[in-house]
């Protein structure tokens, strides 16, 4: 439920058109969110064949056209593209005259944040980072887990009241990141979300080379539990072999990782060194039994690096 009162009728948009450069993903659901809150979505621009699919589905007879069209045709534009070429995209759209002055321009991209706007902002754009905190599926499913989604939010002072509005249209919850701080936020994203994919599907590759023939019924009960013990209680969460000090365990399990599943070593012993020194930090870990742990824990990075420059 969201924590944010919805915003007074004087803050909020009048109602928009609303156009997507970018069908990819992320473009679609929002524009059909903004949809549902009374704007109407006008064009799109998509290139592959996905992107016309996700486009067809989530916003039905929305025109497919060009970017400069969507420009022409909307009032507010969301920039959906991959975070390298957006600079590009809107240096190219400024320079070809399709930015309107009062055009309110909206980017998607965590690692920016509205500077990246500065040359549709000298064409009188106004500039919002809108950034929602969440995995895309690009399906209808996306829409409904807008809501109470974080949005990171980065826009100049005057507008701030606008873009918060926006973000609380879509169902979602607006987080105020300051402009030098998009590239630090993007990675904390990152890091916990991608690499959880990653951390994932290793580890069911593991519990099927061990013969668990339904290794996601077996670790949906179990990671839900610790994704909701570490975000209620943060390292005092921390439970397993290494925030016991278990040397012999972690020994155990590098040499069945390095004979079953070599690749996945270096990741396990990086996390596993976390791991250690945020439950001795935290006094999880006691400091008599960590001298050992870290020593396995060494032997089994040396080893490690010594086969990656054995280049017999």
């Amino acid at each position: 439920m969201s924590t944010h009162p919805q915003p007074e009728p004087k803050d909020r948009p009048a109602r928009l058109t609303v156009g997507v450069v970018g069908a990819g993903r992320v473009g679609p659901a929002l524009a059909a969110a903004l949809q549902l809150a009374g704007h109407r979505p006008v064009a799109v621009s998509g290139v592959s064949d996905a992107s016309r699919r996700r486009a067809a589905q989530l916003l039905p007879d929305v025109p497919l056209v060009s970017p400069a069209e969507v420009l022409e045709r909307a009032d507010l534009v969301l920039l959906t593209v991959p975070d390298d070429a957006l600079p590009g995209l809107v240096e190219g759209l400024a320079e070809t005259g399709a930015v309107r002055p009062g055009q309110l321009l909206v980017h998607t991209s965590g690692r920016y944040g509205a500077r990246v706007l500065d040359p549709a902002l000298r064409a009188g754009a106004l500039p919002l980072a809108l950034h929602p905190a969440m995995t895309f599926t690009g399906t209808a499913v996306d829409v409904q887990r807008l809501a109470g989604c974080s949005f990171g939010v980065t826009a100049p002072e005057q507008l701030r009241l606008a873009a918060e509005a926006l973000v609380i249209e879509m169902g979602g919850e607006p987080e105020w990141i300051a402009e030098e701080s998009r590239p630090l936020y993007h990675a904390a994203l990152a890091l916990g979300a991608n690499h959880l994919v990653t951390l994932v599907a290793e580890s069911m590759d593991l519990l099927r080379t061990a013969g668990v023939e339904a290794p996601d019924r077996m670790l949906g009960p179990l990671l839900g539990a610790a994704l909701d013990n570490a975000l209620r209680s943060g390292d005092a969460a921390l439970t397993g072999p290494v925030a016991r000090g278990d040397a012999g365990t972690v020994a155990a399990h590098v040499a069945e990782l390095r004979e079953h599943a070599p690749e996945t070593v270096a990741g396990y012993l990086a996390m596993a060194r976390a791991t250690a020194d945020r439950a001795l930090a935290h006094g999880l870990l006691k400091p008599e039994l960590a001298e050992d742990l870290l020593g396995v824990l060494a032997a089994g990075t040396d080893a490690t690096q010594g086969t990656e420059g054995d280049t017999r």
